[in-house]
């Protein structure tokens, strides 16, 4: 069963960028897009262990910082190398924080819509 998290306030994440944040054991980027979507990811690349969080945003694709590897932040796909990464699901709550589900073992789509709270139609 996935926990949810509240991170803290969208503010803290300016529009196209990412943050790491640790969750229990757990470390998650998660970013903001230019188009006031919120995403999460793990927190870095399985290429050489990148900080995802300090990758380069254009739209809902994501670029490591160190070797250029890119995913898809809606699916966790690579879209240039060999693995994926894990997503996690995310929405804004009533508040206006950040609330990440962290699902043991499991990949989850990570969509939100930031301008009413609602989940990303999928």
């Amino acid at each position: 069963m996935a926990k949810a998290i509240s991170l803290g306030p969208l503010s803290q994440i300016p529009t196209g960028e990412g943050r790491t944040f640790k969750i229990g054991d757990t470390r998650v980027a998660v970013f903001r897009t230019h188009k006031d979507m919120v995403y999460a990811t793990q927190a870095e690349c399985p290429h050489r262990m990148g900080p995802l969080a300090d990758g380069m945003l254009g739209g809902t694709t994501l670029v490591c910082p160190l070797h250029d590897w890119m995913f898809d932040l809606t699916t966790g796909e690579s879209l240039n190398g060999t693995c994926g990464i894990k997503t996690y699901a995310t929405h804004i709550g009533p508040d206006g924080n950040v609330v990440v589900e962290i699902e043991p073992g499991g990949q989850t789509r990570a969509t939100g819509d930031l301008a009413t709270g609602a989940p990303s139609p999928g």
